[in-house]
């Protein structure tokens, strides 16, 4: 979350993180069990009083959505006069990156010419499981499918990925690339096929407006803000329905008009709601709470 913090310190715009799914406690209590990463070492507990207290006493407070302002009113009590949508944006290396070294990045990571992409760290949530699993049913009828895969190796479950990977024989299909810094992400996401987004949550995700501002297609989960984050540029399905992410990636790998047309698609919702946009919102929000 970020915290703006006016100089007096007698007032403070708190951005708020929502969950996807029912309310913060439906979600928290349904996912603590399968999710440790959400609710480990009394973590739900220290964001419920966290959320709760600055919400309380924030003179505003910034959501990523519709969705989520109604979430945060019905969650902590939150007046709703005090609770403003700013969506979210790409951050600024996208802009600033040289398509002239994608070459370059994909001979230095030696890459296919054609694969999926998915940067996030190996957190449950984010569900590598169905997608590998999705990758699996795939190579069947398509054995060159490649999916590419960046996040820290040493966190989380990644040493549950890379098993499943053994597992259904997938060590040609999926690649691991480790931590790549932002001066390789965006020749990644250009060269890349699509940006397939399986998370269980997020509340709304900054992976698809980066591939949106790339020309990389996405397609990501039918939960929460996501569609309305999307609208019409990405393909959507069941994040949960490996039967849904498997048919999505089909349709992806083998038809280039859609790409084509998703990729132009993502370029006009980044150009709809971008920096400019994003920073006359603020400004205006800003001037009603002071």
């Amino acid at each position: 979350c970020d915290l703006w913090i006016c100089p007096n310190h007698d007032r403070f715009v708190f951005r708020a993180p929502i969950p996807t799914l029912g309310t913060v406690h439906d979600l928290m209590h349904r996912y603590e069990r399968q999710f440790p990463e959400v609710s480990a070492k009394w973590e739900y507990e220290a964001r419920e009083f966290h959320f709760g207290e600055t919400s309380r006493w924030a003179r505003g407070v910034l959501v990523d959505s519709e969705v989520g302002k109604e979430q945060l009113i019905a969650s902590y009590n939150v007046p709703p006069d005090k609770v403003f949508v700013l969506p979210y944006i790409p951050p600024a290396y996208v802009y600033s990156s040289d398509p002239s070294r994608d070459a370059e990045v994909i001979e230095r990571y030696k890459l296919p010419a054609k694969f999926f992409f998915y940067p996030a760290q190996f957190y449950l949530h984010k569900n590598h499981k169905n997608l590998i699993a999705a990758i699996g049913r795939m190579r069947a009828d398509h054995p060159d499918v490649r999916l590419v895969l960046v996040g820290w190796k040493e966190r989380n479950s990644y040493d549950q990925v890379v098993a499943q990977v053994k597992e259904l024989g997938l060590e040609e299909n999926v690649i691991f690339l480790g931590y790549a810094p932002d001066s390789d992400m965006s020749g990644l996401y250009r060269t890349a096929r699509a940006l397939v987004m399986p998370t269980f949550f997020g509340p709304t995700n900054i992976p698809q407006l980066e591939a949106f501002a790339l020309g990389c297609p996405v397609a990501t989960s039918r939960i929460y803000g996501i569609p309305a984050q999307v609208g019409d540029a990405a393909l959507l399905f069941d994040p949960a329905s490996v039967d849904e992410i498997h048919e999505t990636l089909v349709r992806l790998w083998t038809d280039d008009a859609l790409c084509a047309d998703l990729s132009k698609k993502g370029k006009d919702h980044d150009r709809a709601w971008g920096r400019p946009q994003f920073a006359a919102r603020l400004r205006e929000i800003i001037g009603e709470i002071v």
